[in-house]
């Protein structure tokens, strides 16, 4: 009777191992993107870095994975998109382990990055099966404002101008508009159409798109690669804007008019991008995804008045109907999606106070559910969290009038001034015009506070419960 060595049941297990680990190694495609000033690169650089720095000092208690002691390592793998230009890890990382650190550049178009996560499996027939598992997270970053550009799927071009025009006559984006809606009003919509007059106009409204976005801090920016054109650049498929003036044009003329006209071209223009720029970018992208977080800055919109406020309102208001899963949603009928987690995280909570930080995800909660009955999440599991990426501020308490008060402490961000501070109460609900009256919030902006090693863990609020709402029920 044969009798097989140690080292052969070895090579035996190891093969049995492999062959099992590739028949249950799992998948899943986030997708991340962030409204404006969010802090996007931010949040994926941490979200890498927590897991693959992961060790005893880590601070990643809520993901249950490492509570329970069956995280065994992870690690960045060559992405499977080839065509699809890399997340700038190192370079960004390397904004934080400088001194002074300061925050990465922001990307400014979609990129990948994998990470191979390898664990044990719990108590269980598969633990029976094999010693550990991978789950393998293609992570695809993309600006929010191509999302923002889904709704116009479902707009014509005059219903789009309209809703366009509508923003542009808002306060916040008037007078910084009024021009250029003054030339429109002036235009005669059926002349033959001028190419080089048409791009001019273009650039115009592309430059107060910049204006809102950059300037402004405004979320609701349409079309979304006007201002991030990437290999569009120039491209005549971005070259329209609204017709504001439908209000004094016949309807039928209109109709009629073809190609050659001002008004054909713009609108044959925007028929174009819809098909060849939204709808392809979610054909090729969306329809993998499987798990989605979008990252909103709720406190710079409270620090910039009402009128900012709402235009992130406005915003989320177009996110969720994005998301609108029932029979006439838009992914229904396109794409037929598979998401089925939706994590909405508030960011940079680190710049407020910790007892505001309920009071911050409460806020979000009700920006983001307020048009919920509108809407059918039958497959979807939504969560709303208030986070720091990275943490960039020290809480403790001060003295005020005699009086103890919570205080955070940080660099800020323009004059490297470490400065301690009470920024004021975050409300819970969305304001009146009381909160605006009385002003009691003063929001700052911070810089990161001490670099860290390469190999150390960012500090951080709340990933590891993000960990464990978009990873955690893979990971059993």
């Amino acid at each position: 009777m044969a009798f097989i060595n140690n080292e052969t049941l070895n090579v035996f297990k190891q093969k049995a191992n492999q062959l099992v680990n590739r028949t249950f190694d799992k998948h899943i495609n986030l997708a991340v993107t962030g409204l404006s000033r969010s802090g996007k690169t931010a949040f994926i650089t941490s979200f890498v870095n927590q897991l693959v720095n992961e060790n005893s000092q880590s601070k990643l208690d809520f993901f249950n994975v490492i509570h329970q002691g069956r995280f065994i390592a992870a690690k960045r793998v060559p992405q499977k998109s080839l065509h699809v230009p890399r997340f700038a890890y190192e370079k960004s990382l390397s904004a934080f382990t400088q001194t002074p650190p300061t925050w990465p550049e922001p990307t400014h178009g979609i990129s990948e990055l994998r990470l191979a996560i390898r664990y044990q499996p719990e108590d269980s027939l598969l633990k029976y099966a094999t010693d550990s598992v991978t789950l393998y997270v293609d992570i695809t970053d993309y600006p929010g404002e191509w999302l923002l550009d889904l709704p116009m799927l479902n707009q014509t071009f005059e219903e789009w101008s309209d809703a366009t025009n509508l923003l542009l006559t808002q306060t916040i984006r008037r007078d910084k508009a009024q021009p250029f809606l003054d030339k429109i009003n002036q235009l005669d919509p059926f002349e033959a159409v001028d190419e080089d007059k048409l791009a001019e106009l273009s650039a115009e409204y592309t430059e107060l798109l910049l204006h809102f976005r950059h300037q402004l801090g405004l979320s609701v920016i349409q079309p979304g690669r006007f201002i991030l054109p990437g290999d569009l650049q120039d491209a005549p498929i971005l070259q329209f804007f609204p017709y504001t003036n439908f209000n004094n044009i016949d309807i039928d003329q209109y109709q009629n008019a073809d190609d050659n006209s001002l008004i054909g071209m713009l609108r044959a223009r925007y028929i174009e991008y819809k098909e060849r720029v939204v709808k392809t970018f979610y054909k090729e992208h969306f329809v993998n995804f499987d798990r989605q977080i979008i990252l909103a800055d709720c406190l710079t919109s409270l620090n910039s008045g009402p009128e900012s406020f709402k235009d992130l309102q406005h915003a989320l208001n177009l996110i969720m109907e994005s998301f609108n899963y029932g029979k006439s949603g838009i992914f229904t009928r396109l794409f037929s999606p598979k998401i089925d987690k939706l994590l909405f995280a508030a960011t940079k909570a680190d710049h407020v106070t910790p007892e505001q930080h309920e009071q911050l995800t409460t806020l979000l909660n009700q920006l983001v559910h307020q048009t919920q009955h509108q809407l059918s999440f039958d497959e979807i599991q939504m969560a709303t969290l208030a986070i720091a990426s990275v943490k960039s501020t020290k809480s403790g308490v001060g003295e005020h009038q005699g009086r103890k008060i919570p205080v955070i402490q940080g660099r800020r961000v323009g004059d490297d001034k470490l400065i301690t501070l009470f920024p004021g109460t975050v409300p819970n609900k969305i304001p009146h015009q009381e909160f605006w009256q009385n002003k009691t919030f003063n929001y700052v902006s911070f810089a990161p506070l001490d670099a860290v090693a390469e190999n150390q863990a960012l500090p951080h609020l709340r990933m590891d419960q993000v960990l464990e709402f978009l990873l955690g029920d893979k990971i059993k």
